[in-house]
Parts: C-alpha cells; sequence; structure tokens
C-alpha cells in the first residue's frame, strides 16, 4: 500500500480557493482530542472539507464544534499543508485550537470524542495524521 506524502507550508501561503480541507489539532484541559467517526472503529482529529463559500478558517470552527462540541475555544493557524495520495494532490489548513468548554456532541456523524495524553494507536489516517500530529506539538 502506498503511503501519502506530506508537505508542510508556510501558514497561509496556499490561496484559500486551492484548500480543500481543514483539520484541527485540539486539546481540552491538557488532553488532546481524538474524534470517532460513527462508521469506523479509528480515531481521528476533528477536520473535513472546507465547503463552496466557506473559508479555512470558517471549516475549521465548524467541524470543531460540529465534531466535538466545543463552544468556547481559540484557534491559531499551525501551517498549511499538500498531501500527495494515491496520484493527487490535495492542499489544507491545520490549527490549533485551545478548548475552553464541550458542549453537547451534535447529532452528525460523530460517535464519540477520546481526551487522551498522546497520539492514539488505532487511527484513521495514520501515515497523515501522525505526521500532523507531530508538527502541532512541535509547534505548540
Amino acid at each position: 500500500m502506498r503511503k501519502a506524502i506530506v508537505r508542510f507550508i508556510d501558514p497561509i501561503s496556499i490561496a484559500e480557493k486551492n484548500l480543500k480541507y481543514s483539520i484541527v489539532c485540539s486539546k481540552f484541559r491538557n488532553n488532546w482530542i481524538f474524534v470517532r467517526h460513527h462508521t469506523r472503529n479509528t480515531w481521528e482529529m476533528p477536520a473535513g472539507h472546507i465547503e463552496t463559500n466557506e473559508t479555512a478558517l470558517q471549516a475549521a470552527r465548524r467541524e470543531l464544534y460540529e465534531e466535538t462540541g466545543a463552544i468556547s475555544f481559540s484557534l491559531r493557524t499551525i501551517c498549511d499543508y499538500a498531501c500527495d495520495w494515491k496520484g493527487e494532490t490535495n492542499y489544507g489548513r491545520i490549527y490549533f485550537a485551545d478548548i475552553l468548554q464541550l458542549g453537547k456532541l451534535p447529532p452528525f456523524e460523530i460517535a464519540e470524542i477520546s481526551l487522551v495524553k498522546d497520539l492514539p494507536e488505532n487511527l484513521t489516517y495514520p501515515d497523515i495524521q501522525d505526521l500532523i500530529f507531530k508538527k502541532v506539538k512541535d509547534t505548540y
């Protein structure tokens, strides 16, 4: 199986129109937050597609709420990234969220959240998420 290649790029380097994803590496009360999609048994960072007419920051805020129930938080841009996988290159922006308050988990696609001290072993996208997690930890 071919691994993804992730390249980190200076923050705000990629034109907004070329970004496809926002990823939000998040902490709440000194624990990292990972989420489990209701159709999977693996863990991932809150993240998602940037919708039409939405900025990367707006997508990050929306995804963080939809996937964790976060209602009070601060966001910091970490960097942009390029991911080469299956012959395609996609671009995104990585954020760090310091969550101050979690509300009820909205009834969207996430079944549960997990508060952990380090990267879980059972990741949905292990060859991508481990690099992003390390980048955020090194920057944070």
